[in-house]
């Protein structure tokens, strides 16, 4: 167990013992303290909270007698609750085989063209997911960085977890979404992609099934995959994941966890509503089922937030969270984070240091200035009415140009619209055509290989020239049956 960073105020109003006793409780009940987990001894309780030892007595008696906690000879106390920590004390999946060089299995050959043509300038990119340069806070980082970089820079290597700051102002940040988390119980990562990275290798044993939404991005990264994972996908609907034959197929293929972004999916841009989160967290709940939370398009809201995390209505630790600014603020400072129990953090910081011991330190300080000076949800009210404005534009023109070819459900935040072609033609036929055009796709097959009818577009990139120049150019090669 890790140091514990809180201390309880001894000039409150609230006795001391109170204090600690709804501190250590919240801990337990909100799963960063999980079942099995060994509590430190009286001794060293009085010692870290800085008070008498029939202090902690009287603490751990009233958290036994609510039964939260429960001592025995020879074996300490103990926490009873919680499903992370199964999967937190399992060995490594053959680490030293991940590590060697071949193990991670090669993107598929039309990502792989993807990734390429992104580097052409002079390509219009209707499908790439993430900010316009033209919408990202350039000048407002340089002044950023000109003004404050003096005060409490390290250039050295931060603590494990990431720097405290930053954890302690994402722990403010996270409770306006409803999440309560101490910086004990978060994880600073270089993005949600090595979130994912650190969970697969960490926590999970080769040949583990994943469930997750079908389409999904994660068909669309090797993951989980080069790791051993096997993925399996459930369908949506208009509210999200359909939850229903969760409970059957997870006893039917033993699945490890589910992974979901419920706000502004990736690729469809669908919403979990708020009662479709409600329902999966109850059948992940009786069936014992963790979930991985993707919450970094979750900022990207158009005229009302999404509901509220899954994470935010988890009283039982059964939910890893991701959060990140790449979509948001800057993908270039690779600054995200995981929210989850303490074993589970702790065992990913153990990883995430033997892997490249641990993000940079100036993008944490960067970030923590954005955020800590309010700087971020101002930006973030920026680019909402710039991204709004770009799906409406984008919406005119299908309207116009894909009516006939053609249908989609307009998004409420995110990058993504999901376009549904009618016509029968070969969605791999028309990325090729298309990129001889100049303009890149991104193909339904990216995101579920058995998919040849949809196209995921994305009016955050292009300029407003290129989405019109290249969405026209785009509807003639369909009619024209290419």
């Amino acid at each position: 167990m890790s140091t514990i960073e809180w201390k309880p105020q001894k000039s409150s109003p609230l006795p001391l013992h109170l204090q600690i006793y709804n501190y250590l409780k919240m801990k337990i009940l909100n799963g960063e303290w999980t079942i099995g987990m060994k509590i430190p001894s009286q001794r060293i309780l009085a010692k870290q909270f800085e008070v008498n030892r029939s202090t902690i007595v009287t603490v751990l008696e009233e958290l036994a007698a609510d039964g939260l906690i429960e001592s025995k000879v020879g074996s300490g106390t103990r926490v009873v609750n919680n499903t992370w920590s199964l999967l937190a004390s399992t060995p490594p999946p053959d680490w030293i085989s991940y590590v060697r060089s071949g193990i991670h299995e090669p993107n598929i050959n039309i990502i792989q063209k993807i990734n390429e043509a992104e580097a052409n300038p002079n390509i219009i990119r209707l499908g790439t997911g993430e900010l316009s340069p033209e919408l990202l806070p350039n000048k407002q980082m340089a002044k950023l960085l000109q003004t404050d970089m003096e005060n409490n820079l390290s250039l050295g290597y931060e603590e494990p977890k990431g720097n405290i700051d930053l954890r302690k102002t994402i722990s403010h940040y996270l409770k306006k979404k409803g999440i309560e988390a101490s910086p004990a119980s978060i994880l600073i990562v270089s993005g949600g992609l090595q979130a994912l990275q650190l969970i697969s290798i960490g926590l999970l044993k080769r040949e583990s099934v994943i469930f997750h939404e079908t389409p999904s991005y994660l068909n669309s990264v090797h993951v989980f995959q080069s790791a051993g994972m096997k993925l399996f996908g459930i369908a949506l609907d208009k509210d999200g994941i359909e939850h229903e034959s969760i409970g059957s197929l997870k006893r039917q293929h033993n699945a490890a966890l589910l992974y979901t972004i419920p706000s502004f999916h990736n690729p469809t841009g669908i919403l979990m509503s708020d009662r479709r989160r409600n329902q999966l967290l109850e059948v992940c709940k009786k069936e014992a089922l963790p979930i991985i939370e993707d919450d970094v398009y979750g900022e990207l809201w158009f005229d009302n937030p999404p509901p509220k995390p899954l994470k935010a209505n988890d009283k039982q630790g059964n939910v890893l969270y991701i959060g990140s600014v790449s979509k948001s603020l800057s993908p270039g400072l690779r600054i995200g984070w995981i929210v989850g129990p303490e074993p589970v953090i702790n065992r990913l910081a153990d990883i995430k240091m033997q892997t490249d011991y641990g993000s940079s330190s100036i993008s944490q300080f960067v970030v923590n200035k954005w955020i800590k000076s309010g700087l971020y949800e101002d930006y973030l009210t920026q680019v909402r009415v710039e991204l709004k404005n770009r799906r409406d534009f984008t919406i005119n023109i299908l309207n116009t140009n894909f009516s006939d070819i053609a249908t989609w459900r307009i998004p409420s935040g995110g990058f993504y619209i999901w376009l549904e072609l009618q016509t029968g033609i070969s969605t791999r036929k028309l990325f090729e055509a298309a990129l001889q055009e100049g303009i890149l796709l991104n193909p339904g097959s990216v995101y579920d290989k058995s998919d040849q009818d949809h196209l995921r577009l994305s009016y955050s990139y292009a300029t407003l020239e290129e989405l019109e120049k290249g969405l026209k150019r785009l509807s003639k090669l369909i009619k024209q049956g290419i």
